[in-house]
Formats: structure tokens, sequence, C-alpha cells
């Protein structure tokens, strides 16, 4: 999980260590491209593919991992 969460500091632009469960995508930037590499990201890590429309409407980090814990 630890490599998930890397993944997405490098996605959302922010340190390693503000990366938890709790945290408000909104607060960062969770755009198209975003939404787009951590469907990357899901399909690298854990072989699922996000639907981006269910991404978009997340709201925490812990909603993005309610998606791929639904997939697997």
């Amino acid at each position: 999980m630890q490599e998930f969460f890397n993944g997405m500091a490098d996605i959302l632009e922010i340190d390693a260590d503000k990366v938890v469960p709790s945290l408000k995508l909104g607060d960062y930037a969770w755009d198209s491209l975003a939404i787009i590499s951590t469907i990357a990201l899901a399909d690298e890590l854990f072989d699922q593919m996000l639907e981006g429309q269910a991404l978009a409407n997340c709201e925490t980090l812990a909603d993005v991992l309610a998606l791929i814990a639904v997939k697997v």
C-alpha cells in the first residue's frame, strides 16, 4: 500500500507524509490528469481498471481506496 501512497503523492505533487486516507483530494491537484494517472497507478499496482467518473466523484483518498477494494 505504501507504493500506492507514494504514487499518489507524485500524482498530487505533495509530500508522501501528507498522503493518508483522510486526505481531501479537492485540496490538491485532483483534476482530469490526476484521475487518469490514478487509473494507471491502480492498473499497474493492483491490476484494477477504475472508472474515471467514479474517481472524479471521490472526495478523499479513502474513497479511492474503497473503489480499489470493491474491485479486488
